[in-house]
């Protein structure tokens, strides 16, 4: 699968990014097939330059955009809010629900390792 991802450059403690059209399988800073823009996140505010005809283009062609990638495509207006959900975030949700019951487990082991030590 072909994604749309970040490949960083830049000094020690200064990143800057290249958008990169990459093999899903490449090493982050390894073998991609184009670049399509840049991101400077140290600069302020941050540079964000991205090539909208090329990234129409690999997305029409179905590159999966990455989630930093995605954010930044919608940042500049080539990709709609709506499209693009992230994972992630169904993820933490589903987390956060699952929260409050792994918090009462504990307690409630507390309470009677307590009454154990008391008898």
């Amino acid at each position: 699968m072909v994604r749309i991802r970040l490949r960083r450059t830049g000094a020690k403690n200064n990143p800057a990014y290249r958008v990169v059209v990459a093999d899903q399988n490449s090493p982050r800073d390894g073998a991609f097939i184009e670049t399509i823009g840049h991101y400077l996140p140290t600069r302020q505010p941050a540079v964000v330059e991205i090539d909208e005809g090329k990234a129409q283009f690999w997305l029409s062609k179905g590159a999966q955009p990455s989630e930093t990638v995605a954010s930044l495509l919608r940042h500049k207006g080539i990709l709609p809010a709506k499209v693009w959900a992230a994972p992630a975030a169904k993820a933490e949700t589903a987390a956060v629900a699952e929260a409050p019951a792994a918090e009462e487990a504990p307690a409630a082991t507390e309470t009677a390792e307590a009454g154990a030590e008391s008898a």
